[in-house]
């Protein structure tokens, strides 16, 4: 079958946009040079670590992903605990400080998706091999152990890095779709004795962890993020998935780990490298917002009356309830990166109800984490809090660099929505209004998923209305697309 040849060069405009925004979209030569330089880690019997490679670790991420950022495995104990495991490629280990590799990280701080070319933090050569904790590789990784009770509490916990071998890369989906009674037993899961009941075991812990957190106010929101498909580069749909089981099980464990990080650093004395989300400053609108829809919230933030009320649009109003959660985090404000001192009083993160929490799970694509893994590594040596630079204006510059990736990525998939709908001009569509203000009235349509600027026939329209629009206009480079509302002039 012929591909039609695209329009648009997609991939340039993304490169753009990463320019404009203030990334260097590529890796500099020196930095390249770097990483073919780089060697494979080797055991050594003086390393000191901790052998693990004989457990059954699994990683669960993406279809796609080939940057492996962490593994887990577990074990029951009495009593209806159970031990997990969570491990965590160590970058550092291959990423000296202050080398072209690590000054190119740091100045992005993060990998870019913008689902028509990705923009990693390292180059592939580290994130995709040889710090990545790829199926059958014997890597070096720190290890976050702890206790879960029937409860959901995190009992004993351990830090410590340890040397692991990934048993077998599986999927959010076909593990999702195994826990649910959708699909068989994934085979990379099936070579691997016992690894089933690890599995169910993980699932259960994490059940367990959510269900906790929610007790505390934990926010249960559900948020729409329309994804690219391509077909030889040319956008051919735009589609959403919503948050499955398998990607549930592995957002608890690693909001656990988190915690477990930030204490044992706050334990020893050091600072804590934090991922924040304050009260929000904009509760009164968020009260409106329930009040629109017959729903009483108390005067002060209140993330568990809060949680109540999304819970229940939630069951009252599936088709809704992700612009109704877009409506909430915009209204809670954008998480952001502090620098916490011993002693401080932790700020918390209000969405997901927890005061000690740090980012030290994805060190490949995020430069906050590799911070934290270098202050780990210096408390569990026993050495002195280590000169910290300007951590504080590090973590603004890591929070700036978060929010301009956002942009990158909603810039991007604009272009990509008016690309996937440039032959389509007069057509109509079902959408749903998303936005309704003086700026402008929004819709998304339903299929495919791409929303756009109601420039005729708005008036009346508010957020979830139902319509159908017509499309008039679009324009790929600025990621412009506008729509009237049938039967309007």
């Amino acid at each position: 079958m012929k591909h039609p040849t695209p329009k648009y060069d997609l991939k340039q405009i993304a490169h753009d946009a990463m320019t404009a925004r203030g990334f260097e979209a590529d890796f500099p030569p020196a930095a390249l040079e770097q990483a073919a330089a780089i060697h494979e880690p080797v055991k050594q019997p003086s390393d000191g670590l901790v052998d693990l490679t004989h457990l059954a670790w699994c990683s669960i991420d993406n279809d796609d992903s080939r940057d492996l950022d962490q593994v887990s495995v577990s074990e029951t104990l009495s009593g209806g605990l159970v031990k997990v495991l969570v491990g965590v490629a160590d970058v550092d280990a291959l990423l000296p400080r202050d080398s072209p590799l690590d000054l190119h990280a740091r100045r992005n701080t993060t990998s870019v998706y913008t689902g028509v070319r990705t923009f990693p933090m390292l180059p592939e050569r580290l994130s995709c091999d040889l710090t990545s904790l790829n199926e059958g590789q014997d890597r070096i990784a720190f290890v976050f152990e702890f206790a879960v009770g029937l409860d959901g509490r995190v009992g004993d916990s351990r830090v410590y890095r340890a040397w692991v071998r990934n048993q077998a890369r599986l999927t959010y989906n076909a593990v999702a779709a195994w826990l649910e009674g959708n699909g068989p037993l994934p085979a990379a899961a099936a070579k691997v004795p016992g690894l089933d009941a690890q599995l169910r075991a993980q699932d259960t812990v994490a059940q367990s962890l959510r269900r906790a957190r929610h007790e505390q106010g934990a926010l249960d929101l559900e948020t729409l993020r329309p994804r690219p498909v391509t077909e030889n580069e040319v956008v051919v749909d735009m589609v959403t998935e919503r948050q499955n089981r398998a990607q549930e099980l592995i957002e608890d464990l690693m909001v656990a780990a988190n915690g477990v990080t930030t204490r044992y650093l706050a334990g020893k004395g050091f600072p804590t490298f934090r991922r924040v989300v304050r009260s929000p400053e904009r509760w009164q609108r968020i009260v409106a917002t329930a009040a629109a829809l017959g729903w009483k919230l108390p005067d002060d933030p209140d993330s568990k009356a809060l949680n109540e009320f999304l819970s229940d649009r939630k069951v009252k109003d599936p088709l809704r309830f992700p612009d109704l959660s877009l409506t909430v985090v915009k209204l809670m404000g954008r998480g952001e990166y502090v620098l916490e001192m011993p002693g401080q009083t932790p700020l918390g993160h209000f969405g997901l109800a927890v005061r000690d929490y740090s980012h030290s799970t994805a060190p490949n694509r995020r430069y906050p984490d590799l911070v934290t893994h270098r202050l780990l590594k210096a408390a569990l040596s026993g050495a002195a809090v280590p000169g910290l630079g300007d951590l504080e204006a590090l973590a603004a510059h890591c929070t700036e660099c978060e929010n301009e990736a956002d942009k990158v990525e909603r810039q991007v998939r604009k272009s990509a929505g008016a690309a996937l709908l440039s032959d389509r001009i007069g057509q109509t569509f079902d959408a749903i209004v998303t936005g309704a203000s003086d700026k402008g009235t929004w819709v998304r349509l339903f299929r495919p998923a791409v929303e756009g600027k109601v420039v005729r026939g708005q008036k009346g329209l508010d957020v979830g209305d139902r319509c159908r629009v017509k499309l008039l206009e679009v324009s790929v480079p600025n990621g412009w697309i506008d729509f009237a509302t049938v039967n309007q002039s």
